[in-house]
């Protein structure tokens, strides 16, 4: 067993290294977590507010489990330092973190653990406790230990460096009039008395949230809820739910619906989404991909063959539109198909009626037809690879797809998604994204739509450690130079400069005296409302602004029009 008795703190500079403050981004990091500088009194202030308002336990659990949540952070960082140190070593830099960051100082008194058997003891002294002290300041000396945001941080950084429950208690305190504080530690069924984990168990901040809830329940079932989307449909973005909107009106009937949409957008998703929602969900549902047979067998798949029709037709078979009899025929890459098809199709479409390679006879058909592309019909059309009358005939009811970079507002959701699922498969056990994940998950261009994102953190939970986070490495392939210049970020998580030169020919419109900069500014906010449909709250998401500041801009460019006419 580890042990450390009566020794220093190790030397921080490893720590410190790992701090980056970003100026041109007001971005403070520490590892792959983005951190916060923030006002003693300013969190004094805050602390007392919440323990007159919530009251003394109710607060204490509050704090009590947000110091939890920071300390199984800062153990994810003592977990990457445990692989070149002893775990004694890689322990003490939650010790170190908690002085470094400001809120105490440690000296460890007694320290003994081991973490393949998972015993743990842990005795420490804290020194100028700015809870302690900022507790004392505002309620005087109280009758017990106050320091609850420490222990929650304790107790989280070391059950999550130990993988079992360790409960810390504070047997001196500053709050309570001692000199310093001092606390022990050691696994939840060791403590006669573990009543304090009670503490780290949400709650209600209130009871009256209860009553309250109950009346927005009721409320929202007077006034009637937007109808829940799909268990795989997953987006909250104006282009998607403009495409999902459409895609529902579809549901009920049995119109041709074509869907547009780059390659990964989820075209095969939508496809069955409509069929499911439909009166058609209890027969099959048949998915084809055009681009993937070849042009001399397309005939014989889609409609069918009889015996001896061709050398090699040893049997008679029906095609996939008999298949789908009664239910849904999806059509993926349809611009694939060869001219000689696309007459066939015309006609099962127009009159419900096919007739199998080498035979004569009719077969009636009732099929829903679901047809994709990523490629522009029109254009098609045009160079005569692409029947005019079919394309009329399929475009009669269009949904447009958004690709992945116009749905930036989905992108945290999908990523949580499908690390559920994929934990699931691979049997890990992960806690999310690291910040610094997070924003390049936010930022990269996506040029593979939501297919590219599902096998990036697929990626990313095979190449993670269970208990832990994503990191960036985890999710992209390429180096990190390669990969800070794909998705705009320095090796230190600042924005790179490069991502400026996309905009390089505005910025010298407004030096040439092109368009001012009042104009660029009315560009922006006018396209993007345009892009949001009118939706005023996603078009100052899409620019970075509150709904206010974004209706102030509105307002002022309207006046200036205004003046302007008069």
């Amino acid at each position: 067993m580890a042990k450390l008795r009566s020794v220093r703190l190790a030397d921080t500079d490893d720590l410190r290294a790992r701090v980056h403050f970003c100026e041109d981004t007001g971005q403070i990091w520490l590892h792959e977590h983005r951190m916060l500088l923030v006002h003693a009194e300013a969190q004094a202030s805050l602390r007392k507010e919440l323990i007159d308002s919530l009251g003394m336990d109710r607060a204490r659990g509050l704090l009590t489990r947000m110091g939890y949540a920071s300390g199984v952070r800062d153990a994810e960082l003592a977990r990457t330092r445990a692989q070149s140190a002893s775990d004694v070593e890689a322990f003490m830099t939650g010790p170190q973190l908690h002085t470094l960051e400001g809120i105490v100082r440690v000296t460890p008194i007694r320290l003994e653990l081991d973490r393949v058997k998972g015993k743990f003891y842990g005795e420490f002294l804290w020194e100028n406790s700015w809870e302690g002290q900022s507790h004392r300041r505002y309620f005087g000396i109280h009758a017990e230990p106050v320091c609850w945001t420490q222990i929650g941080y304790a107790c989280g950084y070391t059950s999550a460096f130990m993988g079992r429950p360790i409960l810390y208690k504070e047997v001196e305190c500053s709050g309570a009039g001692h000199d310093n504080c001092r606390i022990v530690g050691k696994p939840v069924e060791e403590w006669e008395d573990a009543s304090d984990m009670r503490f780290l168990n949400p709650e209600s901040i209130a009871d009256q949230l209860f009553d309250l809830q109950t009346q927005v329940v009721q409320l929202r079932s007077s006034i009637g809820e937007k109808e829940k989307l799909p268990v795989d449909m997953i987006g909250n973005s104006p282009g998607f739910r403009t495409a999902y909107e459409l895609l529902r009106q579809a549901a009920g009937n049995r119109i041709s619906v074509l869907l547009l949409g780059e390659t990964g957008v989820g075209k095969e998703l939508f496809a069955r989404t409509l069929h499911d929602m439909g009166p058609r969900r209890a027969r099959p549902f048949v998915a084809v991909n055009c681009a993937a047979i070849p042009h001399e067998l397309v005939e014989s798949e889609l409609f069918g063959v009889e015996k001896g029709a061709y050398t090699g037709a040893l049997v008679s078979r029906p095609g996939r539109f008999e298949r789908a009899d009664g239910g849904t025929l999806f059509l993926d890459e349809i611009g694939d198909l060869p001219l000689s098809a696309q007459s066939k199709l015309l006609r099962v479409l127009q009159d419900g009626e096919l007739e199998r390679l080498g035979d004569q006879k009719t077969r009636k058909t009732d099929v829903r037809l679901i047809a994709a592309a990523n490629r522009d019909l029109r254009q098609l059309v045009k160079e005569g690879k692409f029947r005019s009358d079919l394309y009329y005939r399929l475009n009669a009811y269009q949904i447009d797809i958004p690709p992945l970079r116009e749905r930036k507002e989905d992108i945290s959701f999908l990523a949580k998604r499908f690390l559920e699922k994929f934990s699931a498969i691979h049997g890990k056990r992960l806690r999310g994204f690291t910040d610094k994940a997070k924003r390049a998950l936010l930022t990269y261009g996506w040029p593979g739509n939501i297919r590219e994102l599902q096998n990036m953190v697929e990626r990313g939970v095979i190449l993670a450690q269970s208990g832990t986070r994503i990191e960036v490495d985890q999710l992209f392939s390429s180096c990190a130079d390669n990969r800070a210049r794909e998705f705009g970020l320095n090796v230190n998580g600042e924005l790179a400069m490069e991502r400026w030169d996309a905009g390089q020919a505005l910025c010298e419109s407004v030096f040439n005296g092109v368009m001012t900069l009042d104009q660029l500014e009315a560009m922006l906010v006018e396209t993007a409302v345009n892009k949001a449909h009118g939706n005023l709250s996603s078009a100052a998401r899409m620019l970075g602004l509150t709904r206010p500041q974004l209706a102030y801009r509105l307002k002022s460019l309207h006046e200036s029009e205004l003046r302007e006419e008069s």
